[in-house]
Parts: structure tokens; C-alpha cells; sequence
């Protein structure tokens, strides 16, 4: 539970980190680029066993740590997209009710158990994903560019889901570390490349504070994704409880901090999203 419970505060801080980039004018691509490069390095720098190139190439999950970078580029890419030309609101709450696909997969791939107690929870928890997330003007113009956070979620979902299956069908035990470092490496290579093109077209700017914002980015999106699948490879929490927990959790205190530090306005929907989260979490926790 203490894995699952430190990949939250990872998550939820990575929010925040994105909530500043905004604040200071950060550069979001150029920070993420760095960020890739920085949580590879920490994913090198946990794995105790020597590193032999030739065995990661040769390695059966290297192609799914191929496409997974592709996925967390791509998929941050449309987060921030989606934030710019829907809201912050439609971006989260498309980001977060993605745990449907992981929850299904789990169920009726691996057989995990799926009682009345567990589906209500499910339910409760998207509804409150929902609830917590709505904001006035996600009901405007609701078909206007709807494509943005329909990837954004089958997106989110299919890492989710393939994390997962990496995890449980081809990933070697104590494995977690060099996996996780090889996704970020791919990723930071497919960043870097974008970012060349650009610059190349066009010169720009690589400001310091880029380059600060993505090595703090960094060492909390690596952390994030080595204690998810700490948690995973946990056998007292089935897959489609714990990501029903995690991303609820993440909406909720989200939620919160963003009211106690950021002042944002919580309506009386909102309010209502975190009870149901709360109760949400006990169902599905004890089902």
C-alpha cells in the first residue's frame, strides 16, 4: 500500500509541476524533453545489476518500451493540447476516467474478482472523477474539437493498460528499474528529435529555466511511474482496484491543493465529486 500511496503524491505532484511551468513560462515541450532525459538517468542509476546493452535490445519487453515512449510523448503532447483548446477541466477529467480501460482489461483478461461492491465503486469513482473535475465551461461548445480528448483518453488508458501487461507477462523480476529508464530513454529520444526539426526550421530560445523545470519534472514522473509498478507488482492489490485508487485519488487531492494553495474555485458539483471519491476508494479498497 506504501507504493501505491507514494505514486500518487508523485502523480499529483506532477500537476502541480505543470500548474507552475504556466505560472513561470516555462516552456512545457522543452521541460518535458528534459524531464525524459533526467528520469532516464535516475532508472539507470536504480538498477543494481551491471547494464548490457545487447540484453535490453534483446530483451522480450523492449519492443513495448518502444511504443510506450512513443505513447508518453505523444500522449503528454495532446494532455497539453487538450488543457490549451478545451481547459484544464475536460483535459483531466478525459485523462483520469481512462481508468475504465485498465479496470476491464484486468477483469476479464487476468480473471480478478468483479462483485456488485466492486462495480458500484468503479462507477462511484467515475462519476466522481467527473463531479470533481467539471467546470462551468466544459458544457460550451461541447463537440468543438471533441477528438483531442477522446485520444487524450483511450490514450491514457492504453498506457495504463500495457504497463500492466509489460509488467505481468514479460518483465523479469527486479526488472522495474531498467524498464522504466528504457521508456523514458525512448521517449527523450523522440522529444529531443522534435524539438532539433524545430529548431532547425526555426531557431529558438533554450532558456535555464527549461532546463530546471524538467530536471524537477524528472525526478518526479520517474518516481511516479517506478512506484505505480512497485504497486502492481504487489500481490495484495488486484489491477483494477488499484488504478480505481489511484487515479481517484489523484483527482481528489489535485482538487484540493489546488483550492488551498492555488485558490481555485470548488463548486458546490466539485464538492460533491470529492465525497463520492472518498467513498468510492473504501468500496472498491474493501470489496
Amino acid at each position: 500500500m506504501i507504493y501505491l500511496l507514494l505514486s500518487i503524491v508523485a502523480s499529483t505532484c506532477i500537476f502541480i509541476i505543470f500548474k507552475l511551468f504556466d505560472k513561470y513560462k516555462i516552456n512545457t515541450l522543452q521541460a518535458i524533453v528534459v524531464n525524459y532525459f533526467i528520469a532516464c538517468l535516475f532508472g539507470l542509476w536504480m538498477y543494481d545489476k551491471p547494464i548490457a546493452i545487447g540484453d535490453i535490445i534483446g530483451s522480450k519487453w523492449i519492443y513495448g518500451a518502444i511504443g510506450l515512449g512513443f505513447l508518453f510523448i505523444a500522449i503528454f503532447n495532446v494532455m497539453a493540447l487538450t488543457a490549451q483548446r478545451k481547459g484544464l477541466s475536460v483535459a483531466s477529467v478525459a485523462s483520469k476516467m481512462s481508468v475504465i480501460i485498465p479496470v476491464i482489461f484486468g477483469i476479464y483478461i487476468y480473471n480478478e474478482g468483479v462483485g456488485v461492491q466492486k462495480v458500484i465503486g468503479i462507477l462511484l469513482a467515475l462519476v466522481s472523477v467527473y463531479l470533481s473535475s467539471v467546470k462551468s465551461k466544459t458544457i460550451n461548445n461541447p463537440t468543438k474539437g471533441l477528438w483531442l480528448p477522446i485520444l487524450l483518453f483511450f490514450g491514457s488508458g492504453i498506457i495504463d493498460t500495457s504497463i500492466k501487461y509489460i509488467e505481468t507477462t514479460y518483465l523479469p523480476e527486479n526488472s522495474i528499474p531498467i524498464f522504466s529508464a528504457s521508456i523514458f530513454a525512448f521517449a527523450f529520444i523522440i522529444g529531443a528529435s522534435i524539438l532539433i526539426v524545430k529548431a532547425i526550421r526555426q531557431p529558438y530560445k533554450f532558456p535555464a529555466k527549461s532546463v530546471i523545470g524538467g530536471i524537477i519534472l524528472g525526478m518526479v514522473n520517474y518516481f511516479s511511474i517506478y512506484y505505480l509498478l512497485k504497486a502492481l507488482n504487489h500481490e495484495s492489490l488486484e489491477s483494477s482496484t488499484l488504478f480505481t485508487v489511484n487515479n481517484v485519488a489523484i483527482v481528489m487531492v489535485s482538487t484540493l491543493l489546488g483550492l488551498l494553495f492555488f485558490k481555485e474555485k470548488i463548486s458546490k458539483i466539485n464538492w460533491m465529486g470529492i465525497i463520492l471519491a472518498i467513498i468510492s476508494i473504501v468500496i472498491v479498497t474493501l470489496a
